[in-house]
């Protein structure tokens, strides 16, 4: 079913927004669960994003949680370890985005394998690049 809303912004502009209702944010209880696999062995941790959410390994974006579905980073040593699991589905976890490790559900409960696989994922990317410093704004003096 879609759902619908003008949102007016003035006389001369306005935007239909089309939202297709099965497209929901994360539930917090998806990611309490998913941590609560995780953190035994590969302490992981998750940040909020626009509803959706960033796990986070060793320092490292390693999967992305989106309508409460799993996503992992594609490498070549998370590819190695899902065909072993079975077969290596791709696709990506939101319109626009370049295909990731499709994780299904009934995987999620064996802590061990799913922690293998987020750890050796982790170890096959690179880390972050540093964040530039912010320019320090000059105060003047009246």
């Amino acid at each position: 079913m879609m759902a619908v809303w003008w949102v007016g912004l003035d006389w001369t502009v306005s935007l239909w927004l089309v939202r297709d209702n099965k497209n929901m944010a994360t539930k917090k209880a998806t990611i309490d669960f998913l941590l609560d696999q995780l953190n035994h062995h590969a302490g992981v941790t998750a940040r909020a994003m626009f509803g959706e959410y960033a796990l986070y390994c060793q320092g490292k974006v390693v999967a992305l949680v989106c309508d409460d579905e799993l996503f992992l980073k594609p490498t070549q040593a998370g590819r190695e370890q899902l065909s072993q699991l079975g077969e290596v589905i791709e696709k990506p976890p939101y319109p626009g985005a370049k295909p990731y490790f499709w994780i299904s559900g009934d995987d999620w409960d064996d802590e061990k394998k799913l922690s293998q696989l987020i750890l050796v994922t982790a170890q096959e990317l690179p880390l972050p690049k540093p964040k530039k410093p912010s320019p320090k704004l000059k105060m003047r003096r009246h």
